[in-house]
């Protein structure tokens, strides 16, 4: 079957579409998981009815959101992945406007962080709930922490600016000193939040990132330890396909058995940590290449449309999509053809989920397309996913 991909013109028609709709909402918009900021008193119900909410608004394909009163918010998250895309585009570019763009970025994260630990850090803009837990609205977490580092990091290797060390260097500190650290027998998993134990696998692997990036920095060996067994413990739950699922109890020593975009997180977390810090080369590179392999023949179709959570094909999620372009697009130094890989997955995702208004849907099933712009979720996610690309093949140019 002959795939076509999108020239670098139709890349750029496709980014400069979607910044114009972010930069036209000042950066703000609507998020899956943001039913609690609504005006009714969920929490008095308890945790549970809590939760139930929050998960029948996600799959509410018409946005009611505005008729419970639930106000479009900035997402500190968001404002990491739109940092570290403005900051790539700038470097590849020269084009002041997106400098001018991640310094207005860059400056609201400094101002925006949630106070009272042991260095910056970020949380949701929304109350969340599962059935046995709540968390208020800004409580950090090492996922949203590391996402706004990796913008700062970018950030910092544009423009130099010695703040943005000092905001890296202090959100280590976040990690090494408020997050729980579960001891394994094959390493360490640093946990989600400074509340919760358990190991996630990506959201470990994203905590020590945030370490990596101050180690390459200034050097620790502190650092670099805990890194290392943080590693060994996610390689060491690698399955013999190549694939990962989602986390590991270790009070029943039982996995949950998840596989979607988070397969992406994992490696390229794992080629950052490679990158920054030079350890467990051949155990990492080892664990990529199998892990590759996984994601491309099972969690897409030749097309590039993403699986959602194996074995169930629907629905397509603009997430799966995202992760999809962003992962082989980095990683293309793997094998000769996941670069073009990557803009198949980007062809079929602006043919099919973007709007002509510019923004991308959230999720697309065989009978219906939930059209709701999500900015954390969709428009972030993808901005990063078609600055990188775009700016790879500037670069080939």
């Amino acid at each position: 079957m002959n795939i076509s991909t999108p020239s670098i013109h139709e890349f750029e028609k496709s980014l400069s579409r979607l910044i114009s709709h972010v930069e036209s909402g000042f950066f703000r918009g609507y998020d899956p998981y943001d039913t609690l900021n609504s005006f009714i008193p969920f929490r008095k119900s308890g945790t549970y009815l809590s939760a139930v909410a929050i998960q029948i608004q996600k799959r509410n394909p018409i946005n009611i959101r505005p008729l419970l009163g639930i106000k479009k918010g900035v997402n500190p998250k968001a404002m990491g992945l739109f940092l570290k895309a403005y900051s790539i585009l700038y470097r590849k570019t020269g084009e002041k406007k997106h400098l001018d763009k991640a310094e207005e970025i860059f400056q609201w994260l400094q101002n925006n962080y949630s106070k009272g630990f042991s260095g910056h850090c970020w949380g949701y803009n929304f109350d969340w709930a599962s059935p046995g837990s709540y968390l208020k609205a800004y409580t950090p977490s090492v996922v949203v922490t590391s996402f706004v580092v990796d913008g700062v990091f970018e950030y910092y290797k544009t423009t130099r600016d010695t703040k943005a060390v000092e905001i890296i260097e202090s959100a280590a500190n976040y990690i090494e000193n408020d997050i729980p650290v579960l001891k394994l027998n094959t390493g360490i998993s640093f946990s989600y939040t400074h509340l919760s134990t358990g190991a996630c696998y990506n959201a470990s692997l994203l905590a020590a990132e945030v370490l990596a990036r101050a180690y390459s920095i200034k050097a620790d060996s502190l650092n670099l330890k805990r890194i290392e067994e943080a590693v060994l413990f996610i390689i060491s739950k690698q399955k013999p396909d190549g694939s990962w699922y989602y986390s590991y109890n270790p009070d029943t020593k039982t996995e949950r058995r998840q596989i979607d975009f988070h397969q992406g997180f994992i490696l390229v977390s794992l080629e950052n940590i490679l990158g920054l810090t030079g350890i467990l080369e051949n155990e990492i590179q080892g664990a990529i290449k199998r892990g590759l392999q996984f994601y491309k023949q099972e969690q897409f179709t030749i097309e590039g449309r993403s699986m959602w959570r194996l074995p169930k094909k629907w629905p397509v999620d603009i997430h799966n999509q995202s992760q999809g372009i962003i992962t082989f697009a980095r990683l293309q130094h793997y094998s000769y053809d996941y670069l073009g890989f990557s803009k198949t997955i980007a062809q079929w995702t602006i043919d099919n989920m973007q709007s002509p208004k510019g923004y991308f849907y959230y999720r697309k099933t065989p009978f219906f397309t939930n059209k709701i712009p999500y900015i954390r979720w969709s428009q972030a996610w993808m901005m990063l996913a078609l600055a990188e690309i775009y700016t790879l093949e500037e670069h080939a140019k």
